[in-house]
């Protein structure tokens, strides 16, 4: 005689299938990225000047190299930002 799954303490055994979402993502040729940075230099508390927002690379590399001569300052958190395009796909 088999046991009945609801009144016995065994966890109930099943198959789930999770539908999935498909998307791909692609930038938006038309937006710009956006870097900036924040020192994170120091030992009671960070030091916390920012870079303020730039749209090379290259613009955030100099901010950096600047602060860093002028004060010393090695930590840096980067924070990146661009737009993107999503295109959905089917239910799978």
């Amino acid at each position: 005689m088999r046991s009945d799954p609801a009144s016995s303490d065994a966890p109930a055994r099943g198959r789930y299938r999770f539908r999935e979402y498909r998307v791909t993502t692609a930038p938006d040729s038309l937006a710009l990225p956006v870097f900036a940075a924040v020192c994170i230099t120091g030992e009671e508390h960070d030091c916390g000047a920012t870079s303020g927002t730039f749209h090379e690379p290259d613009e955030l590399t100099r901010w950096i190299a600047g602060h860093c001569a002028a004060t010393g300052h090695e930590l840096y958190e980067q924070t990146t930002h661009t737009v993107l395009c999503a295109e959905p796909r089917a239910w799978q």
